[in-house]
């Protein structure tokens, strides 16, 4: 049985430009602003958070099944999908659109200067689950299109399918009606600390109320850890200490990876919430969000040395 992934699948073209972004803008001539950086370093990542879940989640002995649009220069990604054995049984290629990506140009000091192109994830409402075929137990609708994330949070209700929603970077997409209404479907809500805050505010409902419409709420808090709030008790599981800190990207998309892990196999919340710290962990000391080393015998040891408990059975 596979575990449902809906999210963006996308490229990351990440380019460095060697000064500081500061040393050539004018303040008072930005109403006229005509500029080019020179960046002689370039890489271009896989990304997109359902194909980042996916990534770990697999690394994990799981079967993600992820589920979304593409364009017509989906190959290279395909083949890497391919070589991971991860199933493209739901992912859908409309060959008039590009895959989404995303363009960052970063200066010495870490600012950013980033545009995305939505392409194909725009209508990944055209995917109907009931069309894919592949029985799953779980699933996590995480940032797409919207009416992509509304859509598969009524399917995966409808089909009695539990599941996490994670609106993320999308959320401004959403009204805070909205919002309740994709909370409300969902058995469970996970949130980074911002994004806690913004959706309290736009739904007039606190963390606490929040938590109550849900099986388990998840909030993180970067290097501080996270909170899972579940059962009338609010567990705090600790970050674990990264071996370097590279680079952010996607870590919160592997801690999800741990947290649908975690649930699949009917862990406790403060296993589930641990092992997703781990993941997370992981991931940031790794450029690219998915260069990091999942291999589930790794990942005990690991589990076992950062928190001096055996993995759960």
């Amino acid at each position: 049985m596979a575990i449902l992934i809906s999210g963006s699948i996308a490229y990351d073209t990440i380019m460095v430009f060697q000064d500081q972004f500061k040393n050539h803008l004018l303040p008072d001539q930005l109403h006229i602003l005509s500029i080019s950086f020179l960046v002689p370093e370039m890489r271009r990542e896989l990304g997109g958070c359902a194909g980042n879940i996916a990534y770990s989640l697999k690394g994990l002995g799981d079967e993600p099944l992820i589920v979304g649009t593409v364009g017509s220069d989906f190959g290279p990604y395909a083949a890497r999908l391919d070589k991971l054995g991860i199933s493209r049984a739901g992912i859908q290629e409309l060959p008039e659109h590009f895959t989404a990506q995303c363009f960052v140009t970063t200066d010495l000091d870490d600012n950013q200067i980033a545009a995305f192109h939505p392409g194909a994830m725009n209508l990944s409402h055209f995917v109907q689950l009931t069309e894919i075929g592949v029985p799953v137990t779980l699933g996590i609708v995480g940032p797409d299109g919207k009416l992509g994330m509304q859509e598969r949070c009524r399917q995966l209700a409808a089909a009695g399918v539990p599941f996490i929603f994670d609106p993320g970077q999308a959320m401004p997409l959403f009204s805070g009606e909205e919002m309740l209404e994709m909370t409300e479907q969902a058995d469970y809500l996970t949130l980074n600390d911002y994004e806690a805050e913004v959706m309290s505010k736009k739904t007039g409902f606190s963390i606490a109320q929040l938590a109550q419409k849900v099986k388990a709420l998840i909030v993180t808090y970067g290097a501080e850890g996270s909170e899972i709030f579940a059962d009338g008790q609010t567990y705090r599981i600790p970050a674990v200490k990264a071996e370097a800190v590279v680079d952010p990207t996607g870590c919160g998309d592997a801690f999800r990876a741990g947290l649908l892990h975690g649930i699949s196999h009917g862990w406790d919340w403060p296993s589930t919430g641990k092992l997703a710290s781990l993941l997370g962990s992981l991931k940031i000391a790794q450029r690219g969000a998915q260069n990091h080393h999942v291999e589930l015998a790794d990942i005990k040891q690991r589990y076992q040395a950062a928190f001096g408990e055996s993995w759960p059975s």
